[in-house]
């Protein structure tokens, strides 16, 4: 049964072009169908060992599991939603004559706005490395710039390179690969903080010379995630900024800025990487008169910035 989850796997890579965090998202997810599957019960008594034997009753008893683990609506809804997608493919292959999952309806999730910080404290956010000056805070300026002149996701950052970024064209290349890859434009103060970094700061952290990561950790090796999330929680309680914010609030942040600017919707979406304008469209909702801004050479800036 297992061998069938890996060759949904290998089609969702080389067909749909699945990233590599969805596509581990749908291994987690049907790892764990998989084992419920083996676990199972049926009132025959007779373990299940082929996906045929999978029937609707089955199904409908991995969902009430789902429930009773307490998981988040989103969890569950995105757990079923794997389980659906792998027994449709199972169905369109052949493999299964009847798709059991066809009835099963998906939890509704309730859908909450995504947090922003205000312009004012983005400043103060991005300002905050300049308080020392190390090859580390060097790293973290530059990081931090491109996070919010990009509105790039988490992985998308730490998986920049060397050549991701075109200084003379003020843009840098990101996304997971074929398809979703985009170029993005960078403000001028972005481009120079990254300048600053590859002269005065990367040169003091690198250990190979062959690395072609563009943000390094202590060890001279790629930034990961979570080395991310951990550079961000520093400066935010540095800078004292109370509300929770993570690397993918600045990604909210950047949206949310850009369309209280009055940048067009269309841009916004091409520039964050969304496949639909409904995506983009919620960050609509986020607008208030309060923090509303203007745009000086591509960054979004209260507006007093522009008086200043």
């Amino acid at each position: 049964m297992n061998r069938h989850v890996t060759q949904f796997l290998e089609y969702m890579v080389k067909e749909k072009d699945c990233s590599a965090n969805t596509t581990a998202a749908y291994q987690n997810d049907l790892t764990q169908f998989v084992q419920f599957i083996t676990d199972y019960a049926p009132p025959t008594g007779a373990k299940i060992t082929s996906w045929r034997e999978v029937d609707e009753h089955v199904v409908q008893n991995y969902l009430i599991f789902l429930k009773d683990q307490e998981y988040a609506s989103s969890t569950v809804a995105r757990k079923v939603a794997s389980v659906k997608s792998f027994l449709h493919y199972l169905s369109d292959m052949g493999q299964i004559t009847k798709d059991p999952s066809k009835r099963l309806d998906s939890p509704k999730v309730k859908k909450s706005l995504p947090r922003s910080i205000r312009p004012q404290e983005i400043d103060k956010l991005l300002a905050a490395p300049l308080a020392e000056r190390s090859p580390k805070t060097l790293r973290d300026k530059a990081l931090l710039e491109t996070l919010y002149a990009t509105g790039m996701r988490v992985t998308e950052l730490v998986n920049l390179n060397m050549n991701s970024v075109d200084l003379d064209a003020k843009s840098v290349q990101c996304g997971d690969g074929g398809k979703r890859v985009r170029v993005v434009p960078i403000y001028a103060e972005g481009i120079q903080a990254i300048e600053l970094y590859l002269e005065q700061g990367r040169p003091q952290l690198v250990v190979e010379p062959s690395e072609p990561a563009l943000f390094l950790n202590h060890r001279g090796q790629r930034l990961t995630r979570q080395g991310l999330w951990l550079i961000i929680k520093h400066y935010v309680k540095q800078v004292g900024i109370k509300a929770t914010v993570t690397p993918h609030t600045l990604r909210h942040s950047f949206a949310t800025h850009l369309l209280n600017a009055g940048a067009d919707l269309r841009e916004v979406q091409e520039r964050l990487g969304h496949a639909s304008a409904s995506t983009t469209q919620v960050y609509r909702q986020l607008s208030d008169e309060n923090t509303a801004e203007v745009v000086i050479d591509g960054r979004p800036l209260p507006r007093e910035a522009k008086s200043a």
